[in-house]
């Protein structure tokens, strides 16, 4: 099945839009197909607002519809507990949210970006939207991400080759409780190294410190940057770590 095929299929649904690769490429085929697709994005204290941004910012550039729906995820119980099964607790509610808001107008299907390079298994995440019959068409249609990122430099898309980017939950440590100030020290630490040129990079809590995660390329440069990083970082962690383990670059 095609993109072109699934949307002739199903012309009428709603769209968990992250304003990320993946979701992007969706609404620019619903578009490009004549789908009636309704984006939603559901704005919590795990978003950083550059993602708000990029989704206003595509949405707009496609003529697309988009709603921005505002969620206290940090009172769904198992979220900010931060336990092992903290994703599962969070997209059930955040996709029970969404599929809530759709029927109220008129959308009895729900979309999401799930690529097929994503590792379905048994994931937190993953069992959530099983669960809730939420389809994912890029899946259904065999697209990779690699697939996902050249079909949407062909269609002119700026999220082509935006990195991949998890959640700001995902930079706080199994176990340990989340609050709304961590999150916005992490964000804004992220904030500040993006300022500096830095492009694909996770600030993880690490006890009272910042600990860096970097590709090697932006590893040797940050070494060699290491007294403005934290001084740049100062406000929000005392300390800074550099992890010497590069990250792989996000796909």
């Amino acid at each position: 099945m095609t993109l072109r095929e699934f949307f002739q299929e199903h012309n009428r649904a709603a769209l968990a839009f992250s304003g990320g690769t993946d979701s992007a490429l969706l609404l620019w085929a619903a578009a490009q197909y004549g789908a009636q697709v309704q984006a939603y994005f559901v704005k919590t204290p795990f978003q950083p607002a550059f993602a708000l941004r990029d989704a206003r910012r595509l949405a707009g550039e496609l003529s697309m519809p988009l709603t921005v729906i505002e969620f206290d995820v940090l009172s769904v119980p198992g979220a900010a507990e931060n336990g092992p099964e903290r994703c599962y607790h969070c997209k059930r509610a955040l996709f029970t949210r969404l599929i809530e808001a759709a029927r109220a107008d008129g959308f009895s299907l729900l979309l999401d970006g799930t690529n097929a390079s994503d590792d379905a298994g048994d994931r937190p995440g993953m069992r959530a939207l099983r669960e809730l019959s939420v389809r994912s068409p890029l899946r259904e249609c065999a697209l990779t991400k690699e697939d996902v990122r050249r079909l949407s430099r062909e269609a002119g898309l700026f999220t082509w080759d935006k990195p991949a980017y998890a959640c700001l939950a995902t930079r706080i440590p199994t176990g340990t409780a989340i609050s709304r100030d961590m999150l916005e020290h992490v964000e804004q630490a992220e904030d500040a190294l993006a300022g500096m040129g830095y492009r694909d990079f996770r600030v993880r809590v690490c006890g009272g410190a910042a600990r860096l995660q970097l590709t090697g390329e932006e590893l040797t440069r940050a070494f060699g940057q290491r007294e403005e990083i934290t001084r740049a970082l100062r406000p929000w962690f005392p300390a800074v770590l550099l992890d010497l383990e590069p990250r792989q670059p996000s796909r």
